[in-house]
């Protein structure tokens, strides 16, 4: 059987894969007490993400935030101020990028790799988080689902980044840290690859598609994907 056709394009999740999740945990210690209502909240949004679009329904991700944010309060016994829920909103603009991040993209970049990033959140304005923590540079495009009313991993969001990028879905290489990101992605005719940021593991069973590439950082999936797809090797 032939080797599939090498990927080109490298589509990478935003929240958590590159921007580090864990600089809102002051939020929660505050308002909760417990670092570990940060995770609590965050499964929560993506739950409920995840419900809206099955059910045919959409909410920009900062609103359905804000609501989780409250949801995981109720559930907990804890007052949330409108304060809180302020700060919460404020911070994630602002999380700064993880320190694996910006040498895998130089090297990527510079292996001739086409850069872009698919998102939940809607677009931002200026200064984007990306324009914050400097990485805007590396990427062509920047993807949010808002464009088509769906959360990841609807077929629809990579669908849009095909198009957007007027690549085949088998150009295209998605990266996460989170494996419902993969599993769309692979659903969807394109490549996959799964950092295992701490919290994030792979599904063991049959029938959830592994991806690609498994590793436990970007300086590692950097040096794996350009020994196997490199545009520049394969000129």
């Amino acid at each position: 059987m032939p080797e599939p056709k090498a990927p080109n394009v490298i589509v990478f999740d935003v929240n958590e894969t590159l921007l580090d999740l864990t600089t809102l945990v002051p939020v929660f210690n505050r308002v909760f007490g417990n670092a570990d209502k940060m995770r609590e909240w965050f499964a929560q949004l993506i739950l409920y993400s995840q419900a809206m679009t099955l059910s045919g329904l959409y909410a920009p991700f900062g609103e359905l935030a804000s609501a989780t944010f409250r949801m995981v309060g109720e559930t907990s016994g804890a007052h949330i101020a409108d304060e809180d829920v302020d700060e919460l909103i404020r911070r994630v603009p602002s999380m700064p990028v993880l320190p694996d991040v910006v040498p895998a993209l130089e090297r990527l970049r510079a292996a001739g790799f086409r850069l872009a990033t698919l998102t939940n959140s809607a677009p931002a304005t200026t200064p984007t988080p990306f324009e914050r923590a400097g990485i805007s540079i590396y990427f062509e495009r920047n993807f949010s689902v808002h464009e088509v009313g769906r959360f990841k991993p609807a077929p629809e969001c990579y669908d849009m980044v095909v198009s957007g990028l007027g690549v085949s879905a088998s150009d295209l290489c998605m990266v996460a840290c989170h494996l419902w990101d993969t599993i769309g992605a692979q659903a969807a005719g394109c490549r996959a690859a799964l950092i295992k940021r701490p919290g994030n593991a792979l599904l063991p069973t049959p029938n959830v598609p592994v991806p690609d590439i498994v590793v436990d950082d970007m300086h590692a999936f950097a040096e794996a994907a350009i020994a196997r797809w490199a545009p520049t090797s394969r000129a």
